[in-house]
């Protein structure tokens, strides 16, 4: 597949007189492929929105590369303008204006044909509220329209800052299916999302970001099988036999993650039977032996808990070794 976004160690730093200097990106690496759904992960201050407005030409990089549709930027960004719709941030509407009209004007300002009004307000579920004005939305249907402002263009590259914020469980779902939707009919999605249970279900890959950084990426599948620690829980039949039962198991070589009041979490358990053995030989009896799957929300918190600070050597990708080979209104319409 070939690569529709491409950073190669972008660098990004601020100075002030009270902070001094600070790396808001220090080498950052990010590749998407063609088709996918792709998640853009990072807490706050990680670098995340300093990157999609780098990319969107809004901030001015102090080094490194990127190119869109294979046309570097900056340089190509006039270029290359018209096939990106994008949303990062909270976009901000005239409140007296309604969304047809909001729609319009964007449609308008951007040359595009009147028709993809009415298109994009049935993409995101608005039609049948598209004559009310924008005062009276709420925060998930002005997210809606914000995502409809994206779409405008049927652009190539649709990059998106937390579109399901404000979205109750059946707008996240219906959320989902559009972007799922959109890959299908071949546009390419970058999708940034603090709702990792989300991330996990709709991207076919993922970059995480921490402290400038690239800290893990690939397939999504892959960078959880990368993190998985072969997790076990583990319960007895009498709670007051925890305390025994770790330090058996620890005394066996088997690692006790975590003791908990009503059970154990081990790490590294290559055989489960083992531990109902080796508890068995000293009297103790397990009623529950569960593996547990790891996540992509526990492989975000322990990769970005335990990120390198800037400034220090980099650190090597912990995740999967694979390498897959502004505001509405400006870059909405």
């Amino acid at each position: 597949m070939s690569a529709v976004l491409e950073i190669e160690g972008l660098r990004k730093t601020y100075r002030s007189r009270k902070r001094g200097v600070r790396h808001a990106l220090d080498g950052f690496d990010m590749r998407v492929e063609a088709g996918q759904v792709h998640g853009f992960l990072g807490p706050n201050g990680s670098g995340k929105t300093t990157t999609l407005r780098t990319l969107l030409g809004l901030i001015r990089p102090n080094g490194g590369r990127m190119a869109i549709l294979g046309q570097e930027l900056p340089r190509a960004l006039p270029a290359v303008a018209g096939q990106v719709g994008a949303i990062v941030e909270s976009p901000q509407f005239f409140p007296h204006f309604t969304a047809r009209d909001t729609l319009g004007l964007l449609a308008q300002a951007g040359e595009l044909p009147r028709r993809r009004v009415d298109e994009v307000l049935e993409q995101v579920g608005l039609r049948d509220r598209a004559g009310e004005r924008v005062k009276t939305y709420s925060l998930g249907m002005k997210q809606r329209l914000a995502v409809a402002s994206a779409l405008l263009k049927d652009p190539k590259l649709l990059i998106l800052d937390e579109p399901a914020n404000g979205l109750d469980p059946g707008g996240i779902r219906e959320m989902r299916r559009l972007m799922r939707e959109l890959a299908e009919s071949g546009m390419t999605v970058v999708l940034s999302s603090h709702i990792l249970g989300e991330i996990q279900l709709i991207c076919d890959s993922v970059t995480i970001i921490s402290l400038g950084r690239r800290v893990a990426f690939g397939p999504v599948d892959q960078v959880l099988a990368a993190h998985s620690q072969n997790s076990v829980r583990v319960r007895l039949e009498a709670v007051t036999d925890l305390p025994h039962a770790a330090e058996t198991l620890t005394r066996s070589g088997i690692r006790v993650a975590a003791a908990e009041p009503d059970h154990l979490m081990l790490a590294d358990v290559d055989k489960p039977a083992e531990v109902s053995r080796i508890l068995a030989e000293q009297g103790l009896y397990v009623s529950e032996l569960t593996p547990v799957a790891v996540d992509l929300e526990s492989v975000f918190l322990e990769l970005t808990a335990t990120a390198p600070v800037p400034g220090q050597n980099r650190q090597v990708d912990q995740s999967a070794k694979v390498d897959q080979t502004g505001t509405a209104g400006g870059w909405g319409a």
